[in-house]
């Protein structure tokens, strides 16, 4: 819940560690909260909010991931280097990779969705709570969720519990047609199984 007001209101790290040091003092006897920033991040690890890292070519050619590109130093296409090389008394060393790609993993933030009460009644809203008439109201309402219904029915067999994601992103530059400083380019991944007021807020993205 703390991370959650980290997150929300745009605390810095500083300031949270203020936050915790206070709240300690509030408590009485002893407690495990956190003292640090980093040692409350490192709590959410164990229930399923893992983080993976992956080095990627500094030209945006491929990811050392995988059985064929994991064990390589340099891009195959580009032949740009995986790491950084710097100089040092004893000759070149490697200081760590050059770019690196940041992936959520998706299917630990939907089974946890699945887990409470509340998130799992609101991922059936499509199905058993959504007003079906001639008005679209939601995606579930157009033709095209009908269409992939009928086309994959054998395989979905009219399970309400499959995800339908919406993948979105803004100022993505696919073909380098645009010269910018950015390296970070905001992807979002929406769940259409949600009621219209709910699957665009922050905590479902």
């Amino acid at each position: 819940m703390l991370l959650e007001f980290k997150s929300t209101n745009g605390l810095s790290n500083r300031g949270f560690d203020q936050l915790l040091g206070m709240i300690r003092k509030l408590l009485l006897g002893k407690n495990e909260l956190p003292k640090k920033t980093y040692l409350a991040k490192q709590m959410i690890c164990p229930i399923g909010l893992e983080i993976e890292k992956i080095h990627v070519c500094s030209n945006d050619c491929i990811l050392y991931h995988g059985d064929k590109y994991k064990d390589l130093d340099a891009c195959p296409k580009c032949e740009a280097p995986q790491y950084k090389e710097g100089s040092s008394d004893e000759g070149t060393k490697t200081r760590g990779p050059i770019k690196v790609v940041w992936y959520f993993l998706i299917a630990n933030r939907v089974h946890r969705l699945f887990a409470t009460t509340k998130s799992a009644k609101l991922l059936h809203w499509h199905s058993e709570e959504r007003k079906k008439d001639t008005m679209m109201r939601h995606p579930a309402d157009g033709k095209d969720w009908r269409t992939v219904n009928t086309m994959f029915y054998k395989n979905i067999g009219g399970e309400v519990r499959h995800l339908w994601f919406s993948l979105s992103t803004d100022g993505m530059n696919l073909f380098d047609q645009v010269r910018s400083n950015h390296s970070t380019w905001l992807v979002m991944l929406c769940i259409y199984n949600l009621p219209p007021w709910v699957y665009m807020k922050r905590s479902y993205i």
